[in-house]
């Protein structure tokens, strides 16, 4: 008797059709990366090292031991330590920046200039702020507290816990808490003091009382960053440079008080009446006009800029020194307002505190980084 041997199909089939299943490691070891602009890498890990890294879309690491660092050169990068000794750092030549951690070293993070999206979130105003600080402070040096919690509640935001810090704006006022003159140096504790990154700004207050402070990071002795670490010339990295230098001080290049007028009445002032006086402003970045009416330093009868000090001039100016990151010029007034295209200098027609190239930003320092 012939027989005949028949193959069983439905198991081959079935095992074309499977999927191919990777074996996985354990808790311990990390996932492997991608490079494509679409792709997504995530790594953890239990304790030792984890390094995870992207050149685009959106990179996450997480440690609850070790150390973990985490990099990309574009989109999104977040990083994360939930205990252990080791150090946390996150860096990213674009998109967005975070890191946190609720254990291990303790952040540098100690100095940020206020980006303009930040002060507009805040304000609930696509205008900002502009003189009036008070952030729903009330009673005496309410300007200054308001600040105060307008630079916590930033550095919150850009890195969990750096709020806890005890944050102080770089103002001036005429009159503080107990009616006695604050000057801003004052205010900011001995040093040193880190951007967002780890960059150093200034070891103490000597190396800041100069044009720039002496000991800066190269990378941003010329452009201070913003809260997320971002050179604040230029926030947006996919966008162009804007005229954005003007910070809020109230303050001398010395650190200390202006004039009575060059604090938009301690910074609760907002009407951009000129009884309100005009605000004086420092420069996060450098401008050198090179003989374009605008000088370097001292008095000046350019456009917009009379001689002499204060801010009762004839027009917004004063005294000006473009280089000096404390004290630049006289703003045109205390209005919220925002102006980022270079047009010159404070305009005598305008009374916000952006007319000459700005939003109402200022420098907040912690006490201790």
């Amino acid at each position: 008797m012939t027989r005949t041997y028949r193959p069983l199909l439905l198991p081959l089939t079935l095992a074309l059709l499977s999927p191919v299943v990777g074996v996985g490691c354990s808790g311990s070891d990390s996932d492997v990366g991608a490079s494509g602009d679409s792709s997504t890498s995530t790594s953890s890990s239990s304790g030792g090292n984890t390094t995870s890294s992207s050149s685009g879309g959106n990179t996450t690491s997480s440690s609850s031991g070790g150390n973990t660092t985490s990099s990309s050169s574009g989109g999104n990068t977040t990083s994360s330590s939930s205990g252990g000794s080791g150090n946390t750092t996150a860096s990213s030549s674009s998109g967005d920046t975070t890191s946190s951690s609720s254990g291990g070293t303790t952040e540098k993070f100690s100095f940020f200039v206020t980006s303009l999206v930040a002060l507009q979130e805040l304000s609930g105003s696509q205008d900002g702020f502009g003189g009036d600080l008070r952030f729903g402070e009330t009673g005496a040096g309410a300007g200054l507290r308001g600040a105060d919690k307008i630079c916590a509640t930033i550095a919150e935001k850009s890195l969990p816990g750096a709020g806890s810090k005890q944050w102080r704006a770089f103002l001036s006022a005429v009159a503080g808490e107990d009616g006695k003159q604050v000057d801003a140096i004052d205010r900011i504790g001995e040093g040193p003091w880190y951007d967002r990154l780890g960059r150093l700004l200034a070891n103490n207050k000597e190396e800041l009382l100069n044009d720039r402070p002496s000991a800066a990071d190269p990378a941003i002795i010329d452009d201070f960053p913003n809260e997320d670490g971002v050179p604040n010339h230029q926030p947006d990295p996919s966008q162009p440079e804007v005229d954005n230098h003007d910070m809020l001080t109230g303050t001398n290049d010395k650190g200390q008080l202006y004039s009575a007028t060059a604090t938009c009445k301690d910074w609760t002032a907002k009407s951009g009446d000129t009884s309100e006086g005009r605000p004086r402003v420092g420069h996060s970045w450098p401008r050198n006009f090179g003989g374009g009416g605008f000088p370097t330093g001292g008095g000046s009868t350019g456009a917009g800029f009379p001689t002499g000090g204060g801010s009762t001039g004839a027009g917004p100016g004063g005294n000006i020194n473009m280089a000096n990151w404390m004290s630049s010029l006289d703003e045109s007034g205390c209005a919220p307002g925002i102006n980022l295209l270079e047009q010159g200098g404070p305009l005598p027609g305008a009374v916000t505190v952006g007319s000459g190239g700005g939003y109402g930003g200022f420098y907040c320092f912690a006490l201790t980084p």
